[in-house]
């Protein structure tokens, strides 16, 4: 039987919609908004400034947060939004592989912060020139993990078509879940931690790219559907925080980690990086603790955070982004965690 070759990751671009929300600016307006709806909001405005975020970008302006939006309003904004950041990301992820739409097999769309049908990548179909053959994988519900989840998908699919182009597209528009609505706790933390983004990358097995997908791996624990999500109503998405994150994450991360690694015959000491998803800053200092990394070990993590805020699914590839322009080393693991409760991975050797 012939050996496959392995699947490389050939490109990878970001980018991030054109209205700035500088922290400082969030918490007057969340301030003025949100403090006589909630009136707990002083004793939570703390959060707004330990998040340790400087910025976000959002596809909406400033002013649009002040007055109420029904479902029809976020959803007209987000498959507008969503549909020019797709196809800006995917346009840079093609040129830098030094390919055109016409030459993509497969595209993997990955957004869980709106509904669009047909979804974004066929609305994007004639400003990129995809082939009327192309394959079309749309998912929802993935949340933070899609990033990982999205590129392990993507790369099972070119490991299954040898020479096939396999484009990934993720974008995420987590600021038009903002509520006037009986604001809850997770909706005020939410507020304060969440921007818009996109990533995308273009994956084929072959000899070119940056880096080889190695493996691939997720761990869904058991009776924590209640711990991050979506809850719907006539107005939009709500956030679901109903558990503590951070402590999870210590607690339970680490376990998690050694069985996924496990299936690949890898320990966490064979690990040179681990790229991971940051949540907010105590899920990052929850993570190092878990992973026992050191304090202050996760540092691009800490840099995408301050300069886009969680981005939910792009939030991954923007930190893979940073370290392979940094150089990668030679085995790293990008991991997310997201609804289900799930940790995904994908594990990378630098080419």
């Amino acid at each position: 039987m012939t050996a496959r070759s392995p699947v490389r990751i050939l490109s990878l671009a970001t980018a991030s919609p054109p209205n700035e929300l500088p922290q400082d600016e969030v918490v007057k307006a969340a301030t003025e908004i949100l403090s006589p709806r909630f009136p707990g909001f002083e004793r939570m405005a703390p959060v707004f400034m330990t998040a340790g975020i400087r910025t976000r970008q959002s596809v909406v302006p400033f002013e649009w947060f002040f007055e109420p939006k029904d479902w029809p309003q976020r959803t007209e904004a987000y498959t507008a939004g969503a549909v020019e950041l797709f196809a800006r990301v995917a346009e840079a992820a093609l040129a830098e592989a030094g390919l055109t739409g016409a030459d993509i097999d497969a595209i993997v769309t990955v957004s869980s912060t709106g509904i669009a049908t047909p979804s974004l990548e066929a609305r994007a179909m004639g400003r990129l020139g995809f082939r009327s053959d192309a394959q079309r994988v749309p998912v929802f519900g993935l949340g933070c993990a899609g990033g990982t989840t999205g590129l392990s998908l993507a790369a099972r699919l070119a490991s299954a078509q040898p020479g096939a182009n396999v484009l990934f597209v993720c974008v995420e528009l987590c600021t038009l879940a903002f509520r006037l609505d009986n604001p809850s706790k997770a909706d005020i933390v939410a507020t304060a931690l969440f921007g818009d983004g996109a990533a995308a990358c273009v994956v084929r097995a072959g000899e070119a790219g940056f880096a080889e997908v190695a493996g691939v791996a997720e761990h869904t624990w058991p009776d924590t559907l209640d711990i991050m999500g979506w809850r719907v109503d006539p107005m939009g998405f709500g956030v679901i925080f109903a558990q503590s994150i951070p402590p999870f994450a210590r607690r339970e991360v680490r376990p998690a980690m050694e069985k996924m690694l496990a299936s690949q015959n890898l320990a966490l000491s064979d690990v040179d990086r681990f790229l991971c998803h940051p949540g907010g800053q105590k899920v990052i200092e929850a993570l190092e603790t878990s992973l026992d990394l050191g304090q202050g070990a996760l540092d691009l993590e800490r840099e995408v955070l301050a300069d886009h805020g969680n981005m939910s699914a792009p939030t991954a590839l923007f930190v893979l982004d940073r370290a392979r322009k940094r150089g990668l080393p030679h085995r790293s693991v990008v991991t997310a965690l997201g609804p289900g409760f799930t940790a995904s991975t994908v594990t990378l050797l630098a080419a």
